[in-house]
């Protein structure tokens, strides 16, 4: 994704003019508005979406628009429902739900509820790992996952071993995502030399990125995403999220 917002929003208006109501297309144009920091452009189009269990990437960008405004209550309530009773069709997107939920429970304050759904995300994807190791994605939000609880050796050996799986020399497309993994691990541990690095890295070049539908990390992102709270004071992070928006 080169970060080409106008020509993707003609696109998905297209397909809005086709299929109206179509949720990928919208989830997609929230996204953008996300990534331009639009927040409430992105709400009007994800608030009335009810996205089904089996569709991940909507029930994530609507966990990422309460975790980029820090008001995560509602999106709480739905996916402890929807993982209650976990569909297991789905796979490693349990796991990856409840890493998400955890997320939004530590935005919410509850730390205690957030460690215990990593525990039990980290226990739901390790499993798959076992029988997908090479499956990039799924190490990526290990990794992140493995980070909440604060196990900083074993997310950095995760991201090394994503690094491998998919190097960006590679895959130009999705190989900037685990670069982007490393930041944010980086990040949330404390290590800011090699968070800054791997953000300049990502804002340089094209690529998909980690979370939900896989929009690039943007400066606007940056200001808003609370994963890089940590950095918020040093000067050559204030330095990234000052540059322009993409055109």
């Amino acid at each position: 994704m080169l970060r080409r917002y106008p020509e993707a929003l003609r696109k998905f208006d297209q397909v809005l003019d086709i299929t109206p109501g179509d949720i990928d297309a919208l989830v997609e144009k929230a996204a953008i508005a996300q990534a331009e920091g639009d927040l409430p452009r992105a709400s009007m189009l994800l608030a009335p979406l009810q996205p089904a269990a089996g569709d991940p990437t909507a029930l994530e960008t609507q966990a990422y628009q309460a975790i980029l405004e820090r008001r995560p209550a509602q999106i709480i309530s739905r996916l402890k429902e929807i993982l209650a009773k976990p569909d297991p069709s789905l796979g490693y997107f349990n796991g990856e739900l409840r890493f998400w939920l955890g997320w939004a429970q530590e935005v919410d304050g509850d730390h205690a509820a957030a460690q215990g759904s990593w525990r039990q995300a980290r226990s739901d994807l390790e499993s798959f790992l076992k029988e997908q190791p090479e499956n990039y994605s799924l190490i990526q939000i290990l990794a992140l996952t493995n980070v909440g609880l604060g196990d900083k050796a074993a997310a950095l050996a995760l991201v090394e071993r994503a690094i491998a799986a998919n190097p960006i020399e590679k895959d130009a497309a999705d190989g900037p995502q685990t670069i982007e993994i490393l930041a944010r691990v980086a990040a949330r541990m404390g290590e800011p030399d090699g968070a800054i690095a791997a953000l300049q890295k990502i804002l340089s070049i094209p690529g998909q990125g980690a979370l939900a539908v896989n929009a690039p990390l943007t400066p606007a992102l940056l200001r808003l995403d609370p994963m890089f709270d940590p950095l918020r004071n040093d000067p050559r992070f204030q330095k990234l999220v000052a540059l322009p928006a993409p055109k």
